[in-house]
């Protein structure tokens, strides 16, 4: 398989028009349990004349023992970065898309207590669907971009950011209901996690709507 090198073609581009971009790009959308993470990320015209970070890529990418280096990396050649949550409960109770945007909401919300003021960036969204207008995003100018998470370096930013935070909290949660195993599989679906829940039932941080969906396919 060919590795894409994210370049900044788009957001050069981008900020002859806008002051800002904010980059932002989702992980944990499939997984069966733990909440889902959106990263933020805030790039300007003088960062965006800068090198792209080293080994900067989408997070999927980027080995699992480096992506804490990179994302240190990443974080200090933004101007800013969030990252937004929603929990496992949000997504039963409101569905994955809405809490996506929600998640990327509180990312922004985030944002505005270190000065940024979303409504004067375009914010470049991962993907074919805008989630974060109908989530409460009005007066927001979002332009979703099919593989931005590939091909532009801000957003590989947040995708790796997020990546790196979520996978910490699985850990910690691994910790909490070890019969899952998600300091290996961060919530996936795994055999090894799909057995357990076989065995052991939803924990809390189960996504139930979805296992319960899922299960004909999944156990």
């Amino acid at each position: 398989m060919t590795v894409i090198d994210p370049r900044l073609t788009m957001e050069r581009r981008l900020l002859k028009e806008h002051s800002l971009v904010i980059a932002c790009d989702e992980v944990g959308r499939g997984a069966l349990a733990g909440p889902v993470a959106v990263g933020a990320v805030v790039l300007d015209a003088p960062r965006s004349r800068k090198r792209v970070p080293q080994g900067l890529r989408d997070s999927k990418l980027v080995p699992e023992a480096r992506r804490g280096e990179v994302a240190a990396r990443a974080e200090a050649w933004v101007a800013a970065s969030a990252v937004g949550w929603a929990s496992a409960a949000d997504i039963d109770q409101i569905g994955i898309m809405r809490a996506l945007g929600l998640a990327a909401l509180r990312a922004l919300d985030d944002l505005r207590t270190v000065g940024v003021v979303p409504e004067e960036a375009i914010v470049l969204l991962d993907g074919n669907y805008d989630y974060i207008t109908p989530a409460g995003g009005a007066g927001l100018h979002v332009q979703p971009v099919v593989k931005a998470d590939r091909d532009c370096a801000s957003a590989a930013a947040a995708s790796v950011l997020a990546k790196v935070q979520r996978d910490a909290l699985m850990i910690e949660l691994h910790d909490e209901t070890p019969a899952y195993v998600w300091a290996r599989n961060k919530g996936y679906a795994s055999l090894a996690h799909r057995a357990a829940i076989r065995e052991h039932g939803l924990s809390r941080h189960h996504r139930a709507s979805w296992s319960i969906r899922d299960a004909p396919t999944l156990f």
